[in-house]
Formats: structure tokens, sequence, C-alpha cells
């Protein structure tokens, strides 16, 4: 690697030994990469790989499954470093030949089942270290990713390590029902809870289930004594503690007195006391709690364990027959690769984490002379994201002018010559002033067009010269250590858009609802340099509907690095790490529906697609808001007979219309290349 990468990697190395995340200073800010300073100037052919790996921090949120080769594509390796690798750039041309439109959501099984195995892998070496007399047995949470060829392969994956699932809600509960044929893996039931909901669940023990009921409201203590006896079988239960500990970030407010889901400890006491009446304290078998999805701290995680673990062995010294801790979910993934406590980050590895669980329960318990319990984690976020890439497809770009301005015309308006006396002068003396005095008199140009003394043509050579002072402040603005305060946006400001294939609503809705960060890059082009800077505006017709925070070495940048478009070449981008949460909750936002979504397998002769899920087409979208096809093209057909009687439409304008009106309806709700 070049010294800039040695750079960056020092920096990075820093960053992890001080746990935290920084907050960059303005220099950082406005340089344009991670870790890697681009010379202005700098031409195409002194670009290497190395600096897109640093540029886009690929090795730090990628590894182990997603790298860069020496062509310059994104390459996934979707058994980790135990197997081959696929390129991601070759395999989206591979698909549109099959007909498969952009964008793409492409899952590599293979990534899931390795997450499995390592997550597995991880317990069983903290329970060889610390002789936990105890076992592990995960569970994924459905709710992270509820689409049946997905979940089936989890359980399909998971059974050699007796992985369960988990269910939050009633339909939950059904898809779990029918897909878990698991021996000995458990079922844990969360979520709101009827009489329906907790008999199904009990009588699922007749099935061979592992299911455990765990009380999160005071008033199922009744509903399942009532059903326990009424069907003469002795559920299993659990119960969930809320929890003094509190998490990190968007979802640290998950546990707490105030939390949504849970027992307080004086109505945990009083659940045992109502069991204990009813000759049933023994079905409470687990303690279950959760502080949060993403916890990026482990300190966090080390507080919920010591708070939980107390908890358990006084839940069996109050006669409780206690066999299992269930950890909840919060596992978190390194989004932006800086291995840091920093809300898309997260200072600690899958092992730190089962260390620290293994430890502090073994230790608890060995205190108070309790039975170590089986322990479980519902780590969805942690299996789910890296299975999955998104990729989509740029359509066109919208570029501030950056051609030089034409020289001074005789007798041109004064405040042209003024800026343009402030353009030939800007220099590195006077940058920032000039800043200032272009702003001042972009703004008086626009009030002297407001009120009649400047022409429309004299305010577009304005906006020209205006943007043309703008780049060369830019320029100068780069190469600084420092950047003045007021001209910190000037990145963003100049940044072109890139109109791209997709509805954030749809694939990324927490982009967009909760500022949540995914790493987005080219997938191929790699070794060019990224002489653009921009930000993504999606199809919608939403202000909303746009991309504009993305990774960085510190804290986050309003632009991503991106190449300039070739004609008559596509241009395709991935967005990674977004297998969790991101399908089941896209919307429908303008009528833009499901994508394409493709399973790949690796196979010893390359890849095979193991199933092809069509995204919607207009047809379907257009039923799900109770339009039907049918009454469409009927309405259709009737107006263009009733244009052809009134003479405003020829015959075979009406048949084309009425081809393309059915040919839309039949087709995907992207655009097509």
């Amino acid at each position: 690697m070049g010294g800039e990468s040695t750079q960056a990697q020092a920096a990075s190395e820093k960053l992890v030994n001080n746990g935290t995340k920084l907050k960059p200073n303005r220099a950082e800010v406005m340089d344009s990469s991670n870790g890697v300073k681009l010379t202005i100037g700098e031409t195409a052919t002194t670009w290497t790989i190395e600096k897109s790996e640093e540029l886009y921090r690929i090795q730090g949120w990628g590894e182990p499954y997603f790298s860069i080769n020496a062509a310059g594509h994104v390459t996934v390796s979707p058994q980790g470093d135990r197997g081959g690798s696929l390129d991601l750039f070759e395999l989206v041309n591979a698909l549109k030949k099959r007909n498969l439109g952009l964008p793409l959501l492409i899952r590599f099984s293979d990534i899931l089942e390795d997450r499995i195995e390592r997550l597995n892998a991880a317990f069983s070496r903290a329970i060889a270290r610390y002789s936990y007399a105890g076992t592990y047995k995960g569970v994924f949470p459905v709710k992270c990713n509820q689409q049946r060829h997905l979940v089936e392969d989890l359980v399909r994956f998971g059974k050699p390590h007796q992985f369960g699932l988990e269910a939050g809600s009633k339909p939950e509960l059904m898809i779990a029902l029918a897909t878990l044929n698991t021996p000995g893996a458990l079922l844990i039931c969360n979520g709101y809870k009827d009489r329906e909901y907790i008999e199904t669940a009990i009588l699922a023990q007749r099935l061979g289930q592992t299911p455990i009921i765990v009380l999160e409201q005071l008033e199922e203590v009744a509903l399942v004594i009532e059903a326990g006896r009424k069907l003469g079988i002795q559920p299993i239960l659990g119960v969930r503690a809320k929890l003094s500990t509190k998490g990190m970030g968007r979802w640290g407010t998950s546990a707490g007195d105030r939390a949504k889901f849970g027992l307080t400890i004086p109505e945990m006491i009083q659940a045992v006391e109502r069991l204990q009446a009813a000759q049933m304290l023994s079905s409470l078998q687990l303690l279950h709690f959760h502080i949060g999805s993403q916890i990026s701290s482990i300190a966090v995680v080390k507080d919920a364990i010591r708070e939980a673990s107390q908890i358990y062995v006084e839940l069996a010294r109050l006669g409780a027959d206690m066999k299992y801790l269930d950890v909840g979910g919060g596992l978190g993934v390194d989004y932006d690769g800086s291995k840091t406590n920093f809300y898309a980050s997260k200072n600690y590895n899958m092992q730190n984490y089962a260390n620290d669980i293994v430890a502090e329960i073994k230790e608890a318990c060995t205190e108070r002379s309790i039975p170590v319990p089986t322990l479980v984690s519902e780590s969805g976020r942690a299996i789910a994201s890296h299975q999955s890439v998104l990729v989509f497809d740029v359509l066109s770009t919208s570029d501030v002018p950056a051609s030089p301005p034409e020289p001074l015309k005789e007798r041109e308006h004064l405040i042209i010559r003024n800026l343009y006396e402030t353009w030939e002068a800007i220099a590195l003396e006077n940058y920032q002033e000039a800043y200032h005095d272009a702003v001042q008199f972009k703004e008086e140009a626009i009030s002297l067009f407001n009120f009649g003394y400047l022409s429309l043509t004299e305010r577009a050579r304005v906006e020209r010269l205006y943007w043309s002072c703008c780049h060369k402040i830019l320029a100068i603005a780069r190469q600084q250590e420092y950047v003045p305060d007021d001209l910190e946006d000037l990145e963003k400001i100049m940044a072109s858009i890139y109109y791209v294939n997709l509805s954030v609503f749809q694939s990324a809705p927490d982009s967009w609802a909760i500022d949540q960060l995914f790493p987005i890059m080219p997938i191929h082009r790699l070794d060019e340099e990224p002489t653009q800077r921009g930000t993504l505006a999606d199809l919608t017709c939403d202000s909303d509907g746009k991309i504009d925070q993305f990774i960085d070495l510190r804290d986050v940048k309003s632009v991503l690095e991106l190449h300039p478009l070739k004609s008559a070449e596509p241009y395709y981008l991935g967005m990674f790490l977004s297998g969790a949460y991101q399908e089941i909750m896209g919307n429908l936002h303008n009528l833009f529906g499901d994508t394409n979504a493709i399973h790949i397998q690796l196979t010893p002769k390359g890849y095979q697609i193991e199933h092809v899920v069509k995204g919607d087409t207009m047809h379907e979208v257009l039923g799900y808001v109770q339009y039907d096809s049918e009454d469409l093209i009927e309405s259709i057909r009737r107006q263009t007979e009733q244009a052809l009687l009134d003479k405003r439409i020829t015959l075979e304008e009406s048949q084309l219309l009425l081809q393309n009106y059915e040919r839309c309806l039949s087709s995907y709700t992207y655009l097509s290349a």
C-alpha cells in the first residue's frame, strides 16, 4: 500500500484503541476521502485498487465477504475465507441477460450459513474457555426478515446447531410453527399475546416443539394459567425483565422502567407469586431481556449481563425451575468499518460478545451455587445483514456547471463584471473572502432580476460565473489542512445529484426514517479515480427520496465519491449490509414495489441460482390499492373509442396507446435500461 493507505490505517487503529469514534475536524469533513487524500489534478492513471479499498472502507465493513479484484470490481466471498469468490459486476450482467431488471436484491445463502456458524463457534469457544457447564442455543427473530426462502434457509443451516426461531407476533408464530422442524431447537414466543396465541404455542409441544412463552405483560400470567389448565399441558414460560441498564444510540430506550415490553422487578415478583399460587412456578424456566438493537459498545453488554445474571439467580432462589437465559438481540453490525462505539459501528467482535456473556453468567451462578443456564440469543441483524446486496443503476446526473466562464464582453452589467473579476482574483490568500464576495454578488443579481433590472440571459451569466467561482474555491479548500466554518458546506453545495433506479422508501426505509447508514459504493471502475462528488436521488416524487449521508472514517460525510458517467455504459452502485429489516419495512411510496430478488449459492463450478423471486409488476401494486387492471384497461379503451369518434386520435395511435398501457401493467415498477 502507498503512504496514504498506511496513514489511514494508523488513524483507524487510533480510533479503535480509543474506543470512541471521533467527530471529524473541519479538514477531514472537507477531505475528499476516508484517509486517502486526493490531490487536486491527480490523474486516473495514478489511482490504485488500494486507494478504492481505503476510500470506501470495504476492508472494514466488508471483511471477510466483500473485497475488490484486480479488474476494479467488487467481489463476494459467500463462504468468507473458506471458499471461492464471485465477481459482482459480472454476476449482475449475467442476471440482466436472464431478463432480470435492476434494481436487483441479490441474496447469498452461503453468507447466511457462515454467519450462523460463526456465531455458534464464538459461543462454543467461550464455553470451552470458561469451562461453562451449559450450552448455547440461538434463535433467529423472524421479524428481522420474514421472507420465506430466507427463513427456510435459516432453519436448514441451523439444524446442526439446534438453532431455533423467535416469533414476535401471531403471524410470525404461524411461520415459525410451520417452518421449524429441528429437534431440540427453541421457539421463543414474544410480543403481544391473546388466548389463541397462547393456546397455539402451548399445543405446539404436542408436535415435538419447545415453545417458550415469554411473559411481557402482567395480564398474560392469568391467560397462561387458564390455558395450561384448560389444555392439561404444563406450559414452558419465560419472563422478560425491564433492566435498569440502558442501551446506546437509536434503540437506547428499549430498556429501562418505561420500556415498551417487559416486567419491572415488582411486577416480576407478582408474576412469580401468581404462578406459585396456581402451582405452576415450575413452568417458569427462562429469563429474557433486550436492551436494544445495534449495541455499539461492549460496556453496555457487560452491564446488562451483570444485572440480568443477578435476576436469574434470584428467580431460581425463589423456586422457579430456571433453565434458560435469553440475552435478546443487540449484537451489532459494523456498518462503517471503524470498529468504534459510533452508532453505525461497534467496538467489539462476536467473540468478545460471547466471552462476556458466558463469563458473567458463570460467575453469578457459581457464587450462588445455581446451575448455569442454557444460553439463548436473538441475534437477527448480525446474522441477516451481510447476506444481501442491493444493486441499482444510475440513470443520469445533475451537475454544477464546471466550464471556465466566457471572457467579459463590452458593456456587460456591473454585477457581471464584479463577479468575473472575483473569479479571476481567487487565490490561496483570499479564497475565503472571494467566496463571500461571490455569494453577495449572486444575491444582489437575484434582487436586480426580481425588480426587472437584469435580464434572464444576464441572470444565467451571473449564475454560471458564481459556480465557476465556487469550483475554483473548492479546489483550493480541498488542499487545506483546515477549512473555515463558512466553507464547510461547500462540498455538499457543489455535489452532483446522481439519479438512481430505486426507491429509498421501498429498499432502504431505515435510511430515510432513522438515518441508518449503509455502505454504498460503485461495484466496478474501482481502478479509476472517482472524480465526482455526489448525493443520490431516487425515483420517487418526494424530496425525502434521497441519500445524502454516507459512511466515513470519522463520523458521517454528506457526499459520496463517484465516477463520471460514460455514454452508453451502465454505472452500477451497490448497497451493502441491508439484509435485516429493510425488505419487510419497505413501503409502496409512488407505487414502487418489491425489487427482483435472486438467491445465489456457491458451487465448485461457480454459482447456481437457487430461487428467483420476481419483483412486483404494476398490475400487482395497483391491486394492493384496490385497482383492477381489467377495469383500468377498459376505461382507457372507452376513452380511445370516444377520441376516435371525435377524430382526436388516429386508429394507429389508439392501438399504440392501448398496447403500451397493457404492457406497462404487466411490467416491473422500476425503469428499464
